[in-house]
């Protein structure tokens, strides 16, 4: 069963619509989906609304949804509010966009990230220094491993630390478009891709995605 904790609509960027996002996750086989759509002061509230009422297709379709945003090119020194904000409206997750290398994300976001126990997914990291890292650690956020493009890139060096550090981490898409879902065979890849080993695939595709939905509170 696949878990996905980034996923984006047309309520930022992202082509499909809630239910469409939501019907196409199931058929490739889902257990649960995240809606976490690009968010900073001026929208977070109305893109948490539109997540909890997408929620409602838990009635009538076997997948869970869970409502959340994707903190996006903030300030960094303010990331740790504005998350604490989202999670005292009703966010069941929170993701802030890290320093991928293929974006002009400033300087310190993964940085101030890691402050925050608010904040549940450093998503597409870049690359992660040991400071940072330690952070991360200590306050139980987890990493990204990607399957988009660009993002990707890096996917061996936030492996790496997060062995270093024993930090959980998780196969996410990132998905924008249709194309961008993928079902567990090609997760495994993307897995082996950055070289894990049997046993790390089986923590990022298993076991560190139910220890997120304890976190959450949300099983």
């Amino acid at each position: 069963m696949r878990y996905d904790f980034h996923t984006h609509t047309v309520y930022s960027d992202g082509e499909l619509i809630p239910s469409e996002l939501i019907r196409r996750a199931k058929v490739l086989g889902h257990k649960v989906i995240a809606i976490t759509d690009h968010a900073d002061y001026t929208n977070y509230k109305d893109l948490i609304n539109k997540a909890l009422i997408a929620k409602e297709l838990e009635k009538y379709i076997d997948i869970k949804i869970i409502a959340g945003i994707e903190i996006t090119h903030v300030p960094p020194k303010i990331i740790g509010k504005l998350a604490k904000k989202a999670k005292n409206y009703g966010a069941e997750i929170v993701l802030v966009h890290g320093e991928t290398i293929v974006e002009p994300v400033e300087e310190k976001t993964n940085y101030f990230a890691s402050l925050s126990e608010d904040v549940d997914i450093l998503a597409h990291p870049g690359i992660v220094d040991r400071e940072t890292a330690e952070n991360l650690k200590e306050n139980n956020i987890f990493l990204e491993i990607t399957s988009r493009r660009g993002h990707s890139l890096t996917n061996g060096h936030t492996l790496k630390i997060a062995r270093e550090f024993n930090i959980p981490f998780l196969v996410n898409t990132d998905t924008h478009s249709p194309d961008d879902l993928i079902d567990t065979e090609f997760a495994k890849k993307i897995c082996y891709g950055c070289g894990m080993s049997e046993k790390e695939k089986d923590l990022a595709l298993r076991d560190y995605p139910k220890e997120l939905l304890k976190k959450l509170g949300v099983l």
